[in-house]
């Protein structure tokens, strides 16, 4: 096989992942939950709404939306060394931090191994969308 036709391939095997993405938000949206939820129930940030039950009905009822300044105090305290299970069962690898052009001061925002898998793949898929 060619470099360009393995290449061709590799393209459109992304972009077959990214329709099945497209075409089935519902259930994406709800196994995405469902795993955040199961991996990080028994996060200190999480157990305060559970109370060791959780399930997605529990998650709607209990946890409310919420804003930066609401969770800031949890990452911080990550950010000053404290165990990364305050808020993820993951272990907190590294913190962004926001520009702070949308309210003046910047953010610090916690990724992980994974979150650099996503936004690795994220990228891949768009450089499919745009040379597609």
């Amino acid at each position: 096989m060619s470099v360009i036709s393995d290449l061709t391939e590799k393209a459109n095997d992304k972009l077959k992942i990214l329709e099945d993405l497209t075409s089935n938000v519902k259930q994406i949206q709800d196994n995405v939950l469902e795993e955040i939820l199961t991996l990080n129930t028994n996060t200190e940030y999480l157990q305060r709404f559970f109370h060791g039950k959780f399930d997605k009905e529990i998650f709607k009822k209990n946890v409310p939306v919420v804003t930066y300044e609401d969770v800031k105090p949890y990452i911080q305290r990550v950010a000053n060394g404290e165990p990364s299970n305050v808020i993820s069962t993951r272990p907190i690898t590294g913190f962004l931090l926001s520009s702070g052009t949308s309210g003046g001061a910047q953010k610090i925002m916690p990724w992980n191994e994974k979150f650099l898998d996503y936004l690795t793949f994220m990228y891949d898929l768009r450089m499919h969308v745009i040379t597609k």
